[in-house]
């Protein structure tokens, strides 16, 4: 089982609140970001555009909390359209087939140091792995809508074979020297806002 901090975004410092509040995530002000070595001399960074998630957070049971959270597959963007397009292709993520990368808990824990574990099902590419999750974000009513928010950033680093993504070109003899990087690094601003009252 992997620690991946990417879905520390999804779960948050507990306040002493007994009932649960229903939040959405604000792409106004977050953001999925994506760096990987290209020929082993460079890196490319990248974003996905389109996300969204809904949240159930039960402040005084947080392993009653709900989270679904869902990605955009066919939304990537590295800035260059040939390369988007490779990267929609069968060759990575083959958006055809897979459109969504989502990530749904299935145990939420209070630790020790007062913040949120999540365990949960991470799919990507039509392969679902269990990830461990570490958690952090306070609780702030931002004074312009008067609602709750939470937020966090967080980074991991994954391997894209294990999600099935292969394609490469060997530019060596050694197994690492090759045209993309395997360890994809992933970093994530995420700002959730109350669901009551946000369409008043």
């Amino acid at each position: 089982m992997k620690k991946v901090a990417l879905f520390s975004v999804l779960a948050f410092l507990v306040p002493a609140t007994a009932f649960a509040d229903s939040y959405e995530i604000d792409p106004m002000h977050s953001q999925v970001g994506f760096e990987v070595r290209h020929a082993m001399v460079s890196t490319v960074h990248g974003k996905f555009d389109k996300f969204s998630g809904t949240l159930e957070i039960n402040d005084k049971r947080p392993e009653d909390d709900k989270i679904v959270v869902e990605i955009d597959a066919t939304s990537i963007n590295t800035g260059v359209d040939k390369r988007d397009g490779h990267l929609k292709s069968p060759d990575f993520f083959d958006v055809a087939k897979f459109p969504k990368i989502t990530f749904v808990p299935k145990i939420v824990r209070a630790t020790e140091n007062g913040k949120l574990e999540v365990i949960g099902d991470f799919t990507m590419h039509g392969v679902t792995k269990s990830v461990l999750v570490d958690t952090v974000s306070p609780d702030v009513v931002n004074p312009m809508d008067k609602l709750k928010h939470r937020g966090a950033h967080a980074t991991t680093t994954i391997n894209r074979q294990d999600f099935g993504v292969k394609w490469n070109v060997p530019l060596g003899k050694g197994a690492e020297e090759v045209m993309v990087g395997n360890d994809v690094k992933i970093e994530i601003d995420l700002e959730v806002v109350e669901k009551k009252a946000a369409k008043k």
